[in-house]
């Protein structure tokens, strides 16, 4: 069901269009609930430290994490201290004195089915304390109270959860799949109406639209001009003896065996187009997003090399063998983008004082 509605969301006036009247009952609560929000009659917690909402109006991944990544690590280097908190996707543990399951996770014991794929891969990858709970202002708050160190806090996803007072609101557009049919859940994919993004601080456009294409993103008084989310150094990691190897060095290692491509992101097509255009050739097995692997996931007939995306192997790697490599992409942060985010906290650090 999930795949079929995946595939009926990209393209207009298909059998989607039967989830319209829920689709319509949908975009009242989303716009009531925030009007909620707005006017204060929900609570709306703000922290101590500017926080930064790296998000999406539409399911599915848009490659948030990187981005996520990329703006921790540039704010390292800026003489930042950085947190993060998310939402988790996996079992979260919960503790009798602490019902809302807020837990810190730690980079080199957490295990992404407790904790989720993405946040045990952001603190793995920047090293700064990661916090997760379903509520992203319980979770700031204890990260601040356990880091008081910290003065800027990004946030994993989290654009339409309005209960964590923001300071700059990042939203990531897939720029291959953009906003599908344009139409609200169940119809469509989006959360959100487009029309949201007219309040965000900046767009990010993840990918090259294709044809040189455009989409219509509609601008506001706090709008910036698009950026884009651009790959950085890439590289290779052998699961089982952490041996690395350049691009290059890679396509020659695989060339003419047989190489198998695995994905469980939002949008995995994009994974084994980069692949290719790297000159390696591969066989896609794609599976859902947060896909829970086991070993028997892994057993791809004929397969002599399985190669991952970062995010699938910190799930996998418990069970991992010879065959098995991950490539890390570092996404690097547009310079006009960094300026603008830097160029804001200091104004948020000069409205706090």
């Amino acid at each position: 069901m999930r795949e079929w509605l995946e595939r009926e969301w990209q393209r207009r006036g298909g059998g989607a269009l039967i989830f319209l009247p829920l689709a319509l009952v949908y975009g009242a609560v989303v716009w009531l609930r925030r009007l909620l929000y707005r006017l204060r009659v929900f609570p709306v917690w703000r922290a101590r430290a500017p926080v930064i909402v790296v998000g999406n109006i539409t399911v599915g991944g848009a490659g948030k994490t990187p981005l996520v990544i990329a703006i921790v690590e540039m704010l390292e280097r800026r003489g930042h201290k950085a947190g993060v908190v998310a939402r988790g996707y996996g079992r979260v543990p919960r503790r009798e004195h602490d019902p809302l399951g807020v837990v810190r996770v730690y980079p080199d014991v957490a295990t992404p089915e407790h904790f989720g794929d993405e946040p045990v891969l952001i603190a793995r990858r920047s090293r700064v304390p990661v916090y997760v709970s379903p509520d992203r202002a319980a979770a700031a708050r204890a990260l601040l109270e356990a880091h008081p160190e910290v003065d800027v806090i990004v946030s994993d996803d989290g654009l339409q959860h309005y209960a964590l007072a923001r300071d700059i609101e990042i939203a990531v557009v897939d720029a291959e799949r953009a906003f599908g049919n344009g139409l609200l859940l169940p119809a469509g994919p989006l959360r959100e109406p487009i029309r949201r993004l007219r309040d965000v601080d900046a767009v990010v456009m993840h990918g090259e639209m294709e044809n040189g294409a455009t989409y219509e993103i509609p601008a506001g008084k706090s709008y910036v001009a698009p950026f884009s989310v651009r790959p950085g150094r890439e590289g290779f990691t052998a699961l089982a003896s952490n041996q690395e190897l350049a691009p290059a060095e890679f396509a020659l290692m695989t060339r003419g065996r047989r190489v198998a491509a695995v994905a469980g992101i939002g949008n995995p097509a994009r994974f084994f187009e980069h692949l290719e255009r790297l000159g390696i050739a591969a066989r896609g097995a794609p599976f859902p997003d947060h896909h829970a692997y086991t070993a028997a996931d892994l057993k791809l007939p004929g397969a002599e090399v399985i190669v991952m995306t970062e995010k699938d192997a910190v799930k996998c790697a418990a069970f991992a063998d010879a065959r098995m490599w991950s490539m890390r992409v570092d996404a690097l942060v547009d310079p006009e983008l960094e300026i603008f985010i830097v160029e804001r906290l200091n104004t948020s650090g000069s409205e706090t004082a």
